[in-house]
């Protein structure tokens, strides 16, 4: 059967030491047996190393950020659109997504495809709350303090012992072992992502993710857990090991099922040393390390672009224990004028 053709644009082209999801998602998107896939690289920054990597997408544009506005933000996917009909857009940032969640029926009217979670079950699992998605879902989660003002920072030693996280309110967290270190913390988190800033309580244990997929009616269409078996000093896994853990499967399908989760997340838990599960964060969109359940047989961002084009896509239910993945960093050679025309034109 020959395969379908469709344009799929793509954004978090990044993949430093703080790896965007961009790369993965298009690689995946690539060994879809059901489409043939023309690939739109939407890129914030000209040094984004997706540009430059041979043979991953057929054109690359850059937008603006979308605190810029929204409207600009759209208004240039459509001008995008124009020259290159899009089917299915798939944002791969925490910071844009509210921008395309709210413009998901603009986006639908001219054409282009998403597959995103309501702005409601975005907003109830932020981190600043998280303690009440716990206690409505009956999921264990750590006590947090979020802290809208630097003299908050005191409230901490009455509520919780040391260590703490510090987290800020879409990325980065920092351990944090006294009041001086959080106030460190504090300063760098809210001039980058501005406030509140979150002080978690440390829970000890293994720490151990699962990415998924939900259909937006309570049903599990992907789920795959994994353990860090390498971390970045930014936290970032930079090799895992994908695990057999029925447990946290079982936890997974309960979120989705009881929030009707649309589109991809990551499920973020510490799994303690007398086996109780708590979630620390939930990442409402497919993880940089989604080629690793691509891999273990789950290819999520075909079933996601099925999704989109409202497809019907059955759950898969197995995959591969003990598959691993390592990522590394590799110096690609470029030559100038392609880091001029994407600065200039804002086009490659």
């Amino acid at each position: 059967m020959a395969k379908q053709k469709i344009t799929l644009a793509v954004t978090g082209l990044n993949n430093t030491d703080n790896p965007g999801p961009g790369v993965p998602v298009i690689r995946g998107a690539k060994e879809s047996e059901d489409f043939d896939v023309r690939v739109i690289g939407l890129v914030y920054e000209n040094l984004e190393p997706g540009i430059y990597m041979e043979g991953l997408c057929d054109r690359i544009f850059q937008i603006p950020y979308p605190s810029a506005g929204s409207d600009d933000l759209i208004e240039r996917i459509e001008w995008i659109h124009r020259q290159e009909k899009i089917d299915v857009l798939i944002p791969n940032f925490d910071a844009e997504l509210f921008s395309f969640m709210k413009n998901e029926q603009r986006l639908k009217d001219m054409g282009i495809h998403t597959f995103l979670p309501t702005i409601k079950q975005f907003q109830e699992r932020e981190k600043d709350k998280l303690p009440e998605f716990g206690e409505k879902y009956g999921v264990k989660v750590p006590r947090s303090i979020n802290m809208g003002s630097f003299s908050q920072i005191a409230e901490i030693e009455e509520k919780m012992d040391y260590p703490v996280m510090v987290k800020g309110q879409f990325y980065d967290a920092y351990l944090a072992v006294n009041e001086e270190q959080v106030k460190q913390a504090f300063h760098k988190l809210a001039a980058k992502w501005g406030l509140p800033v979150i002080a978690q309580e440390f829970v000890k244990g293994t720490e151990v993710n699962v990415i998924a997929l939900g259909d937006g009616n309570g049903n599990t269409i992907a789920a795959v857990p994994m353990r860090k078996q390498y971390i970045t000093d930014k936290g970032k896994a930079w090799g895992g090991i994908t695990l057999a853990d029925d447990k946290m499967m079982e936890l997974t399908r309960m979120i989705i099922q009881k929030t009707k989760w649309k589109g991809g997340m990551e499920l973020e838990l510490i799994k303690t040393n007398n086996g109780e599960y708590y979630l620390i964060e939930i990442n409402p969109r497919i993880p940089a390390w989604v080629y690793l359940a691509v891999g273990a047989g789950q290819n999520i961002p075909d079933a996601l672009i099925k999704l989109a084009l409202g497809w019907d896509v059955k759950p898969m239910t197995t995959y591969k224990i003990g598959k691993m993945f390592v990522r590394y960093s590799y110096d690609m050679i470029v030559d100038l004028e392609k880091f001029a025309a994407i600065s200039m034109n804002r086009e490659i």
